[in-house]
């Protein structure tokens, strides 16, 4: 689509700013600009950003306006450096556009330099006007530390070995200021958002307007299918990065809808290793984007999937591409790549059903964003099972297929270097992949504005994360001195820390961090080189900004228990009280003493910095469960199940704060609460209701906290302890079919361990009640609405539950655990169904391994025999009772064995007075006979 039909709705300068934001310069552009303005812009779209930035426009704008003496100028925020905004009068619409050109041209080569490399080719004394009565104090050095202190937010500190922050700053600075004429600045924010959250060390909460204000923008975008779904996918990668998994899931699939993008995941026969004989259903992820005017279909044969360079799709002067290097697997076993051997796949009726698996269409590279993104969000919304990979492979596999892109695929070789870390035989690829793509970063193998055309669509970690993961790969493969060169570069110190402690060397972790404060450390070479040694600890301690030498103290903290409480409290203080990382760890302190009322107050104050952080939610939550504060308690564990859905054990202890609230929300005393011990470690709480305790608790409460627990166990399904909850409540609440579901659950856990303890009599016997209770014959139970010919059945008594306790004796529990309770509640079961003879037989099950089955001669205790005595008479009326309905069934025989070995087996008890009782029934039985 020509980019002069973009809408028009605020005049002329409408094709610019899709041009910077689409990436692609069009030369037969409609403006009614000057030629310099139009040339700043066409340079920015095309990745050279030294012109634009070094421009006489720019150095006027980047021009340093500081009212009062020299002194203070590195005092000053640097919004009070530069005169963005006029205060006399608005700016035209010609001010705007080249504020926010040159807003994009800083943004972009900061991200050139610490996401998509190579080096740029401008320095920020280049950019920035400095006056010479500050030339002397105004230096780059000052301008990188002065942006990294001022882009720590939410109490995180920004990582402090970027390039060129300044150029991140002024981005920001700029696309603050208040556009009148330039419609998508709302757009750019949001952009320099998402980069911004991951220059910090953990995402905070984004201002509420950075979002919402872009929805008019997409209400003016309707007729621009690919500038709608970049939209929305970069809001659903802002989603994903705060945490908010399902909100970003929705707009991956309003993304894949604005484009028109078909997938489909199902599955087709093939093969996946070089010696299988039987082709077997592959999962295969089916993809295909609409034709676009601007970019003729591609041949699936003429899309290498090899790396090579190859022609991209949308670059109008025919250039061609450098795509990062796929390394082969080279296995002896394992295909490069799944073959298909069959045309159509596993799914008729689908809409891409004439797509051959094996021979797809090359997709657009927004697509392929798409794709991607739907891939992480497969990662974050399924449990964590094992086909969590087999579902993410496909996607991956069907963006590699087709390289269009260095950045996507880039992002793609990352995505499958992550899934292939975990299995032997592609874990050494993995690993030289990920290298691979850490080296590629500062060459100049392929266009600036190549790499940068979709990075803002794509979740593509920053130059040192990605160093970061190979060092954390080099770790858990045991290449600790390889990691440790890493982390020390990168000076990432908690992770050098760590590295010391797996190697036990605790003292030389100590010692770093304490060379780090004290100026010792990390400087001394480049102070050396620059010849001023004297001054390296002023030097460090200058540049050392607040944040960062907070988060030191709170790692010195951590390395000496000791001391912990003093480092935290001096923490806080360096931070000027905005460090969320002391008061975490300042309240972990508390808690893990039992000081629940100064755990409370010092995470109060955590997660008022950052909130999105669900461990200190979590560990509030308990705090306030322990202090019996139950309105605290459901706050905390309801954020934390609204940052992560998946987290079973805060859905466990939401249900049980729940049980101790009262219907205005006021405490009531709990049943068996959880033992005051101060492990932060103890996750699951203790849920025991008693008859007394259940009925001061509202029923609504009680339907909460079997829905929290029905949500929790779908992330916790082997959590024997949350079924047993779920169990209780269920039972309270009267979802019996639900209890006899937990019931089994708990039984296959614990069974091997417990044997028949594993199994809650009482509710099994409850359960049997249920069903016991209706009439036996089915068209006799008809419910409200129902007749003779068509009954309806309650799933929670009767016929309706019938089924499924059936299952839990027959499936579940008598294949694993006996005991006579157990035997006899079957039993019972099957009397009411009228099968005689099953019932006598449980009957005799249940009695052969109670006390009087199981007791041998020679037993001398007293109670037990007596107890017996009392269990020889009660199967000897069951069968009394019973026997006379089962055909073919000698009852009479049974009773008469049962009481003969019995009294031949505790003959040492005939002077017992209920010696009599056992003669006296020998007789009748015998009569009977």
């Amino acid at each position: 689509m020509p980019l002069h039909t973009f809408f028009d709705r605020a005049g002329r300068m409408q094709p610019i700013e899709r041009a910077l934001l689409a990436a692609v310069w069009d030369d037969g552009l409609q403006h009614p600009w000057p030629p310099s303005t139009v040339e700043l812009a066409k340079n920015v779209v095309n990745g050279a950003f030294r012109d634009p930035l070094t421009s006489s426009a720019a150095r006027s704008l980047f021009t340093i306006h500081v009212k009062g003496t020299s002194e203070n100028c590195a005092d000053l925020p640097l919004d009070k450096w530069f005169d963005f905004t006029p205060t006399t009068s608005a700016l035209s619409e010609e001010d705007e556009l080249l504020r926010l050109t040159l807003a994009a041209a800083c943004l972009h080569a900061f991200i050139q330099a610490n996401w998509t490399g190579p080096d740029v080719d401008v320095q920020p004394l280049e950019v920035i006007s400095v006056p010479p009565e500050l030339s002397q104090i105004i230096t780059e050095e000052l301008l990188n530390q002065k942006s990294t202190a001022e882009l720590a937010y939410g109490g995180e500190p920004a990582y402090h070995l970027s390039k060129n922050p300044i150029f991140l700053r002024l981005a920001k600075l700029l696309f603050d200021i208040p556009y009148h004429h330039c419609q998508t600045a709302p757009w750019w924010r949001l952009r320099t958002w998402f980069v911004h959250q991951q220059v910090l060390d953990e995402p905070t909460a984004v201002p509420p307007g950075v979002l919402s204000s872009v929805e008019p923008l997409l209400k003016n975008l309707s007729s621009e299918p690919d500038l709608f779904g970049a939209l929305t996918l970069e809001q659903g990668l802002l989603e994903h990065l705060l945490g908010h998994d399902k909100t970003a899931a929705e707009y991956f699939v309003r993304a894949a809808r604005a484009t028109q993008l078909e997938y489909e995941l199902t599955g087709a026969l093939g093969k996946r290793t070089k010696f299988q004989q039987n082709d077997i259903t592959q999962l295969v992820l089916l993809a295909e984007s609409r034709q676009r005017e601007d970019c003729p279909p591609e041949s699936p044969d003429t899309a290498e999937s090899s790396a090579k360079s190859m022609p991209d799709d949308s670059d109008s002067a025919g250039n061609d591409v450098t795509i990062p290097e796929t390394l082969a697997l080279n296995d002896d076993t394992l295909l490069e790549q799944t073959e298909f051997t069959s045309s159509s796949t596993a799914t008729n009726t689908s809409r891409l059903n004439h797509i051959n698996p094996s021979s797809q269409p090359a997709l657009h590279p927004l697509d392929q964003c798409i794709l991607l993104a739907m891939c992480l969000n497969v990662r974050n919304t399924s449990p964590s099972h094992g086909i969590t990979a087999e579902q993410m492979s496909p996607y991956v596999a069907r963006v590699i297929s087709h390289p269009r892109n260095w950045s996507v695929h880039t992002m793609a070789l990352l995505l499958r270097s992550r899934l292939e870390s975990t299995r032997t035989r592609t874990v050494e690829r993995s690993t030289l992949q990920l290298q691979a793509l850490v080296d590629q970063m500062p060459t100049a193998d392929s266009p600036t504005a190549e790499r940068l055309r979709f990075v803002h669509a794509l979740p593509l970690p920053s130059r040192w994360e990605m160093e970061h993961e190979l060092a954390r790969r080099f770790l858990s493969l045991g290449v600790v001195k390889s990691a440790l060169e890493i982390f020390e570069r990168l000076e990432m110190w908690e992770d050098v820390v760590r590295c010391w402690q797996s190697m036990e060397r605790r003292d030389r972790g100590i010692a770093i961090v304490r060379d780090l404060l004290e100026g010792r450390k990390a400087e001394a070479d480049v102070v050396l080189e620059r010849g001023k040694a004297k001054s390296a600890t002023e030097q460090r301690r200058r540049t050392l900004d607040a944040a960062r030498e907070a988060k030191l103290w709170c790692l010195l903290g951590d390395l000496e228990p000791e001391h912990a409480r003093e480092h935290y409290e001096h923490a806080w203080a360096v931070s000027a009280e905005t460090s969320g990382r002391a008061m975490r760890s300042l309240g972990g302190f508390h808690f893990a003493r039992a000081e629940y009322p100064e755990t409370i107050a010092c995470l109060r104050r955590a997660v008022a910095i950052n909130p999105l952080l669900a461990r200190s939610w979590f560990i509030l939550g308990c705090a306030y469960v322990r202090v019996e504060d139950w309105e605290g308690a459901r706050e905390g564990f309801t954020r934390c199940v609204t940052i992560d859905d998946e987290d079973g054990e805060s859905w466990n202890n939401l249900a049980s704060v729940y049980l101790r609230m009262g219907e205005t929300g006021k405490k009531v005393e709990p049943e068996d609460d959880e033992a005051g011990d101060g492990k932060v470690e103890e996750k699951v709480a203790d849920l025991t209701i008693s008859d007394e305790s259940s009925g001061s608790i509202p029923f609504s409460n009680k339907m909460l906290a079997f829905r929290a627990l029905k949500q929790g166990l779908k992330f916790s399904y082997e959590n024997w302890r949350m079924w047993n909850n779920y169990m209780v409540i269920a039972m309270d609440v009267g979802e019996l079919s639900e209890a006899c579901r937990a019931l089994g659950r708990v039984v296959e856990e614990r069974s091997t361990k417990d044997g028949a303890g594993c199994v809650d009599e009482e509710v099994l016997e409850r359960l049997v009640d249920a069903v016991t209770r209706a009439p036996a014959d089915p068209a006799e139970a008809v419910e409200g609405g129902g007749n003779n010919a068509q009954p309806m059945h309650n799933p929670n008594e009767g016929h309706g539950l019938l089924r499924r306790v059936t299952d839990l004796f027959e499936r579940t529990i008598l294949p694993r655990v006996s005991s006579p309770r157990i035997f006899r509640a079957w039993a019972r079961l099957l009397t009411w169904q009228g099968r005689w003879e099953d019932a006598l037989n449980a009957y005799l099950d249940g009695y052969r391994c109670s006390a009087a089955g199981t007791m041998e001669k020679g037993e001398t205790d007293v109670v037990k025999w007596r107890e017996a005595v009392t269990e020889v008479e009660d199967i000897v009326d069951v069968l009394r009772n019973f026997g006379p309905r089962a055909e073919s069934f000698n009852w009479r025989l049974q009773a008469r064995s049962i009481v003969r070995t019995f009294i031949g087996r505790t003959k040492d008890f005939e002077d017992e007075p209920e010696w009599s009782r056992l003669i006296v029934l020998q007789e009748d039985v015998r009569k009977e006979g």
